[in-house]
């Protein structure tokens, strides 16, 4: 087989963040896991579904560490290890932490695939390391029926500066930084509707590193962060809301959202993921007047997608700003949090 003639897409039976376990099914398997040992120095484990674990290092170091891979979101070997790199870097900058060093996770049809495109995805993977400013330390690979790639990364970040899922306040406002839409040009481009130049957007938004979440971890007035990946934003924005006790109420309309996108969800398309994220947690969720074609936006998985976060509403301003400056120009205000009780947790208005 031809280089130039391999689609990274075929050999697998889904990608990208669209991979993921879904919701309810992860949270059943978990629930079967043996109680493990917590030392006070596990800032952060299992139990607020946080994006990283913390462990605290001394008073002025915390360890932040992480993994994330998956199967080929695009054909291009070199931009799918790009998008890889940069989804897994992502969930060390949504914990407030600067990444350190990076360890490859790669297994490959070995036999299937050429060598030299195998070497591309390590590559794309690389660049997008040292555009972060860190080393491929290491890793690990095996030979695989599906194409996978992705790294375990390491990061550190001031003890108390880490942003948690459990740090999100009532009041607070929320803030997007990435659009949406993600999910839904893998699919178009899956089944042969993307065009040039929907895929050179998706190529953009998935590989701009979220390092965002550097400067966002030192304010104080943030107060918790996640990033938007493979449960679409209200599966993430309900891990925000349990970890911290609250419940989101936003507003679509408010919402940035890629225009391409827009459009093919108004056609019908979407990912299998989306639907089986509405079908795990779709009981928590108020829906007001929102329109089918914007239920599959608000569920549509996203790969390497903006930072959620929930910030004092005087500071919502200033946080927008940075957003802004460090070139997230779609970034956005989104909607806020209350105290929770009982009932909904995220209300959503069309």
């Amino acid at each position: 087989m031809e280089n130039e003639k391999i689609r990274l897409t075929q050999f697998s039976h889904g990608g990208g963040c669209g991979c993921k376990i879904a919701p309810a099914v992860l949270s059943e398997m978990l629930k079967r896991l043996p109680a493990g040992i917590a030392p006070p120095e596990l800032l952060v484990g299992t139990e607020t579904s946080d994006d990283a674990a913390v462990y605290k290092l001394n008073d002025q170091q915390a360890l932040i560490a992480t993994t994330d891979f998956f199967m080929p979101i695009v054909d291009d070997p070199f931009d799918f290890g790009r998008i890889a790199a940069a989804n897994a870097l992502s969930d060390i900058y949504a914990m407030g932490g600067s990444p350190i060093l990076a360890l490859s996770l790669v297994g490959m049809p070995i036999g299937k695939l050429p060598l030299e495109v195998i070497g591309r995805v390590l590559e794309g993977g690389a660049s997008m390391c040292r555009e972060a400013g860190i080393p491929v330390a290491g890793g690990h690979s095996i030979d695989s029926t599906e194409p996978i790639y992705g790294l375990a990364a390491m990061g550190l970040a001031h003890p108390e500066k880490v942003k948690s899922n459990a740090g999100a306040r009532p009041g607070d406002v929320l803030i997007l930084g990435k659009p949406l839409g993600v999910g839904v040009l893998s699919a178009a481009l899956k089944s042969g509707r993307l065009d040039e130049a929907g895929y050179a957007v998706m190529i953009a938004i998935t590989t701009q590193l979220n390092r965002v979440g550097v400067k966002l971890g030192l304010r104080d007035d943030v107060h918790a962060m996640t990033d938007v990946t493979g449960f679409g934003l209200l599966g993430h924005l309900l891990e925000l809301c349990r970890g911290s006790g609250c419940c989101a109420e936003l507003s679509f309309e408010a919402l940035p959202v890629i225009e391409a996108a827009r459009a093919l969800a108004q056609e019908g398309v979407k990912t299998g993921a989306s639907a089986r994220n509405w079908s795990s947690y779709g009981d928590e969720v108020e829906l007001r007047d929102v329109a089918p074609w914007q239920q599959i936006l608000l569920t549509d998985p996203q790969t390497s997608g903006g930072l959620l976060v929930a910030c004092a509403a005087e500071a919502a301003k200033d946080v927008l700003a940075l957003f802004h400056s460090e070139g997230f120009a779609a970034a956005a205000e989104v909607g806020r949090l209350r105290g929770w009780e009982s009932g909904m947790r995220v209300a959503v208005r069309g």
